[in-house]
């Protein structure tokens, strides 16, 4: 697993971060360690959850998200 930090735009309150931490976690190969405003720590089994698909889901529940770092 591959720990990953994202940063996101656009998020403002306690549904925003559900709203993210539900994307995430339905992304298969997605483990949720944790989600704030403007932010996400998750660890990625990048084989089975490409950075596309993760971006993907964000972008679906309406956010914009980089990678900050991988580690």
């Amino acid at each position: 697993m591959t720990k990953m930090h994202l940063d996101i735009e656009g998020m403002s309150c306690g549904h925003c971060v559900k709203a993210v931490r539900d994307a995430l976690a339905g992304v298969e190969g997605v483990e949720v360690r944790d989600v704030s405003i403007g932010s996400a720590d998750i660890a990625v089994d990048e084989r089975r959850a490409p950075r596309d698909r993760i971006l993907d889901a964000i972008a679906d529940a309406g956010y914009q998200a980089t990678v900050d770092s991988a580690a």
